[in-house]
């Protein structure tokens, strides 16, 4: 596994009304989450690789659908991926050097638990393209649906 890369399955309390799920405890978590931010995206959608080299970490939630999180160890090569969401409610805590990115596999409602804010004058967000030869073979669609950064294609990227 991933140096610092932890997941946490996500315990639900089910009854007649629907369930229950813990999404972080901040004794578990090695920094302090500073910001959370939400994205919704279509099936077919992949966000990333994105990683922080001043230190954010990510935390990963599906809340609603599936989405396929990789990472990337930049320095080793190693890489991870598991689906998460409603088949599998795992949360995965990601250091920021990392690589990072998620494929949604359905449409999906995506929680970031972030540990810095963003600045949107210094951001700390640099890039790898999707389609890296290290990451490629871990998606599922080879047409995917990508932001203008993200269809870089080549080199790391600032």
């Amino acid at each position: 596994m991933i140096a610092g890369l932890r997941r946490f399955e996500l315990a639900r309390h089910e009854d007649e009304r629907g369930w229950f799920t813990e999404l972080a405890r901040a004794s578990a978590l090695p920094k302090p989450i500073r910001q959370l931010n939400l994205s919704r995206s279509r099936q077919g959608v992949i966000r990333g690789l994105h990683y922080h080299e001043r230190g954010q970490d990510d935390l990963f939630v599906c809340l609603a659908g599936m989405v396929r999180v990789v990472v990337l160890d930049r320095t080793t090569g190693e890489t991870f991926s598991e689906d998460i969401g409603d088949d599998n409610p795992v949360a995965v805590y990601v250091p920021g050097t990392n690589a990072h990115g998620y494929e949604a596999l359905t449409d999906a409602l995506f929680a970031y638990l972030v540990t810095e804010e963003y600045d949107p004058g210094d951001p700390d967000e640099l890039g790898i393209p999707w389609n890296d030869p290290r990451v490629k073979h871990l998606w599922s669609v080879e047409q995917p649906i990508l932001s203008a950064r993200d269809a870089v294609v080549g080199e790391e990227v600032r």
